[in-house]
């Protein structure tokens, strides 16, 4: 018997899911920091007494593209990009992840947090910084404040940023958006050749023009998908028909 059908199923469930990623790229292009989800499909032929024309369709483990994106000027002293590779660190529930949204702020803790709220990490833990204090960020991630009133030969170091830069190939990413060492990994080491730019921001590297041309195609393709799962459908009846009149 002909599986024509659940090959045009396997073909349709993944066209409807590289649609979604596409379309969750499309939503995200003006996200700070945000990394294009990636998909990758492959045919696994049909193994049985079917036609060798068969092949279902597989999903391998979709990845990100690690392309940096571009860095516009705030003038913000809290904004601050990761200039090249490297992720800037912040603690979750479930341990250290890793960012590269750097529009941080300070909350009323006094603790350097990004806008979601989550602790930015330090090389030696959390930053704090004193209340009302000016702040700024040098290259090498080290944060100085200076209280309110005082010169700057008032400036406390609070810190320094933990830069880190794992192999893209450790990174997950989870479904909050940010990623993490893969399952079994230890957290990343602070890396000194990550350097970031104060007073920016990196945007995210999905290019609006692509993602719609893509966008596009993966529609066309599913109503492909979908048109065959209607032919397959259609041949069975003809099928059962011809078997019912003989």
């Amino acid at each position: 018997m002909d599986r024509m059908l659940y090959v045009a199923m396997s073909g349709a469930k993944q066209a409807m899911d590289q649609h979604a990623a596409v379309a969750n790229n499309m939503a995200n292009v003006a996200t700070t920091g945000f990394r294009a989800q990636v998909n990758s499909f492959q045919a696994v032929p049909v193994l049985g007494e079917e036609s060798p024309t068969r092949a279902f369709v597989i999903a391998t483990t979709p990845r990100a593209d690690f392309r940096a994106g571009p860095l516009s000027e705030t003038g913000r002293p809290l904004d601050v990009a990761v200039r090249g590779d490297g992720w800037l660190v912040v603690q979750t529930e479930a341990g250290e992840a890793y960012t590269r949204a750097g529009n941080l702020q300070v909350g009323a803790d006094g603790q350097v947090t990004t806008m979601a709220g989550l602790p930015v990490v330090g090389d030696g833990g959390p930053l704090v910084v004193p209340p009302g204090a000016a702040i700024s960020v040098a290259a090498n991630g080290l944060v100085t404040a200076r209280p309110a009133g005082n010169a700057a030969t008032g400036l406390t170091e609070v810190g320094r940023l933990k830069l880190v830069n794992p192999a893209p190939a450790e990174l997950v990413r989870g479904e909050d958006g940010l990623f993490r060492m893969l399952d079994g990994l230890p957290a990343a080491d602070a890396d000194p050749a990550v350097t970031v730019a104060s007073g920016f921001l990196e945007g995210s590297n999905v290019n609006p023009v692509e993602a719609m041309v893509e966008l596009i195609a993966t529609a066309r393709l599913l109503d492909m998908q979908m048109k065959s799962l209607q032919t397959a459908d259609q041949n069975a009846q003809a099928a059962n028909k011809l078997l019912a009149a003989g």
